[in-house]
């Protein structure tokens, strides 16, 4: 007879999505999941099969968390100027008190290797790709841009996504702003 789950799934996985954003991908443990999850190493495998299945459940969640600000995007009407607004909106997203945690998915990429498990970079390019998906949703909103056109700004806004979400986490306010009203700019 099977034991009964002494857990929530949805409650260990935020508690373990958390524990990834804080530390990363390499630098969490199954140990330390064992702490932060509150459950053993035999309930982890038995549910999750090992510590990368653990990483995509918490990129699941993730995804969840991070849909009050790309719901925004995707249902834009705005432009350039609801891309902006993305930008902003992550700023706050990605702070915890004083704590600036970035990015989940940018700080993960940031770690692995070319070696790293394979559904771990697909899941994370995924990712990437949608959001670059909006952007170009939303550039493609501005009837006076060709389709080139469009395809090379919503892939620089992509990089300039990668690189706020590492700025965030060792700049100030100002120098935030700065930086995306430079990005801005160039649109």
């Amino acid at each position: 007879m099977a034991r009964k789950k002494q857990y929530i799934e949805e409650q260990v996985i935020e508690k373990a999505m958390a524990l990834f954003w804080r530390n990363g991908y390499e630098n969490t443990s199954v140990r330390m999941l064992e702490q932060e999850m509150g459950i053993n190493q035999f309930s982890i495998y038995a549910s999750f099969g090992n510590k990368q299945g653990v990483f995509i459940e918490s990129l699941k969640a993730y995804k969840k968390r991070i849909r009050s600000i790309t719901d925004v995007l995707e249902n834009s009407n705005n432009g350039i100027k609801g891309i902006k607004d993305y930008f902003y909106s992550f700023l706050e997203f990605s702070k915890e008190g004083l704590l600036k945690k970035g990015c989940l998915v940018t700080n993960t990429i940031n770690e692995i290797g070319d070696n790293d498990e394979d559904e771990i970079r697909i899941e994370l390019m995924n990712f990437f790709g949608n959001i670059i998906k909006l952007f170009h949703k939303n550039l493609a909103q501005d009837h006076s841009k060709n389709e080139s056109t469009i395809e090379t700004q919503a892939n620089y806004l992509g990089g300039s996504m990668l690189g706020l979400s590492m700025a965030s986490k060792m700049m100030n306010e100002k120098q935030l702003k700065d930086y995306i009203e430079t990005i801005f700019i160039k649109l």
